[in-house]
């Protein structure tokens, strides 16, 4: 009887994700961040030398299916949905906590960077995502007067 009680879960399993009320999640939705992953704070300021290390990690680590710009218009994207990090607002309402947690764990097919890369790592690859964005012309600086 436990034999058939493991099939029968690995079965459910492989079926696909359920919510309580017994109906499918759909393929686009991800489970929640937690909540206090999510409110977690980002350790390393936003210096040059942080966005520069994140440059390199995002380089050979994200840029392949983000592209360099972070516009995500690659040939990964043809066959998954990548975000547009270079639009304000794709980003404007995810915490840095959030933003650590999809790059540390992963999200859809979006591959985990897990212990390959120590949190500083991670937190100035945060930093540098952040830079991707392109301001709008009321969030640049005017010009200083002469």
């Amino acid at each position: 009887m436990h034999k058939r009680s493991l099939v029968v879960t690995l079965l459910l399993c492989s079926v696909g994700a359920l919510t309580q009320d017994g109906k499918h999640i759909p393929k686009t939705a991800y489970a929640p961040i937690p909540v206090t992953e999510a409110r977690r704070p980002n350790p390393i300021q936003s210096t040059p030398a942080s966005i520069d290390s994140g440059k390199k990690i995002y380089g050979y680590e994200c840029a392949q299916c983000h592209g360099i710009s972070g516009d995500g218009k690659t040939r990964a994207d043809k066959e998954m949905k990548i975000p547009d990090l270079s639009d304000p607002t794709t980003l404007q309402d995810r915490t840095d906590g959030e933003i650590f947690y999809v790059i540390k764990n992963g999200r859809g097919n979006m591959p985990l960077e897990g212990d390959r890369s120590k949190p500083e790592q991670i937190w100035d690859l945060v930093n540098y995502v952040r830079t991707l964005a392109k301001k709008t012309p009321r969030e640049e600086k005017p010009p200083s007067p002469p």
